[in-house]
């Protein structure tokens, strides 16, 4: 390693230790209680929240050496870089990155008196601009040891393009003298790769210090035909970036979201208001319990049950109160005095209009009576008390129409047949029972 080396060692070395110790200095604050950075703003309540959008500028040396790689030239001759960014951090560890360099890279290979290197050149000078888009990672941001950040590490890759002119120096010729130049400007791409440490020096703004290496597409970067060796150089810089927006917002760059999410779950307010919900939950399940509750257990809640009481077993309506005991010898008397007796009326199954096979010689009987006689017949339909009253309307204008189709079909004249629907009107039974609600699914033949 030679002397030129061996000081750019040195001195990256102590921009680290200094970021280092930086980095160290913050484990003072992980003794605060909840920081003023983040009481307005909510773990998961997006960028708007945030000062997220920053300008920033920068000066450096560029220097056509690298340690880690074989260079075109042997010895460090320094000259000025100068940049400007513009950034959007778009989360607490990514950022993009508009960047413009600009300056020159210089170099030489005059080594102990003899000049000239592999590539048949003695020294360069090359002016340059550069436009590119970096990604940037940080991973200061997010700790898990700091509540606050004052010191952010951050590395960045991107890719763009770069315009420059070479001027060189062949072997034999006058050092210095730079005799060839290019005519015109060369355009190639680039990818800068670099790290740096961010320093807070306000919330708004920051102290830059950073190294990137410039990989260029191209094998005339130094003048010299570098061939199958792209061209590379690297800058090393410092410079201040400001942060946009109100002062009412923080900066995301310096806000810790490991931090405020621990200040969340612990935020008075936000204990009240999950405090005050387990009362109201409370408060619905008593509500709820209440409504289930049936003390006499007829299956009638206390709060709908008008006969509290009701002894064990006791059959009740939905108000909770006993059924009326049916008499078998007056139920019996109410259906005889009807038109017609339950026998000689065509039953149905639950919410059903199909004929039954059971029913086919009883409509076969009023089918031949029907035809006999010379006056009409009103097909009357019913049902029973189940379902809504417009279904069960519905429902017995079906039934009758189901027995009218039969009995036209078996030789009946329409024009002497009218089917009616009456829904649950006029029960033959009461539809308190199950035998009761199944007489009442019914037509009836009403001779007029």
């Amino acid at each position: 390693m030679n002397y030129s080396t061996l000081k750019k060692t040195v001195a990256l070395s102590a921009v680290c230790l200094m970021a280092f110790g930086a980095a160290k200095a913050q484990t003072a604050d992980t003794t605060k209680t909840v920081s003023s950075d983040m009481a307005s703003a909510k773990s998961f309540g997006g960028l708007s929240q945030y000062n997220h959008i920053s300008i920033g500028v920068n000066a450096g040396v560029t220097n056509d050496l690298i340690n880690f790689t074989n260079n075109a030239t042997s010895h460090f001759k320094p000259q000025l870089g100068y940049g400007v960014s513009l950034r959007d951090q778009l989360s607490h560890f990514f950022s993009l990155s508009l960047n413009y360099n600009g300056g020159k890279v210089e170099g030489d290979d005059i080594n102990n008196g003899v000049v000239g290197n592999k590539y048949g050149g003695e020294d360069f000078q090359t002016s340059f601009n550069m436009v590119t888009l970096n990604g940037i990672i940080d991973f200061g941001s997010v700790s898990f040891l700091h509540r606050q950040n004052s010191v952010n590490f951050y590395g960045s890759a991107g890719v763009g393009l770069t315009w420059y002119k070479p001027k060189w120096d062949n072997a034999g010729q006058p050092a210095g003298a730079y005799a060839n130049s290019y005519g015109h400007t060369v355009g190639a791409a680039v990818a800068p790769i670099g790290v740096g440490v961010k320093f807070k020096l306000s919330d708004a703004l920051a102290l830059n210090v950073g190294y990137t290496v410039n990989l260029v597409q191209a094998y005339n970067f130094q003048g010299f035909h570098t061939y199958p060796t792209f061209d590379r150089y690297t800058y090393s810089y410092a410079g201040l970036e400001y942060t946009f927006g109100p002062s009412s917002k923080k900066n995301i760059d310096w806000v810790n979201p490991i931090a405020m999410m621990y200040d969340e779950l612990y935020d008075a307010a936000l204990r009240q208001e999950v405090k005050a919900l387990e009362g109201r939950v409370t408060n619905v399940e008593t509500a709820v319990a209440d409504l289930k509750k049936d003390s006499d257990g007829d299956g009638v809640s206390d709060q709908f049950d008008k006969c509290p009481n009701t002894p064990a077993g006791t059959p009740v309506d939905g108000s909770g109160c006993p059924l009326p005991k049916i008499d078998t010898a007056a139920f019996c008397k109410f259906c005889q005095g009807k038109d017609t007796v339950a026998t000689g009326n065509v039953q149905f199954d639950f919410d059903s209009y199909v004929l039954r096979t059971s029913s086919y010689p009883l409509l076969d009987k009023k089918s031949a009576e029907i035809k006999a006689a010379g006056t009409t017949y009103e097909l009357a339909g019913y049902a029973s008390s189940e379902g809504t009253l417009a279904h069960n309307i519905q429902l017995s204008k079906d039934r009758a129409n189901a027995v009218k189709n039969y009995l036209i079909n078996s030789g009946v004249e329409a024009k002497k047949l009218k089917a009616k629907g009456y829904g649950i009107a006029d029960p033959i039974a009461p539809n308190s029972t199950e035998p009761g609600r199944e007489l009442n699914r019914r037509v009836e033949f009403h001779a007029k």
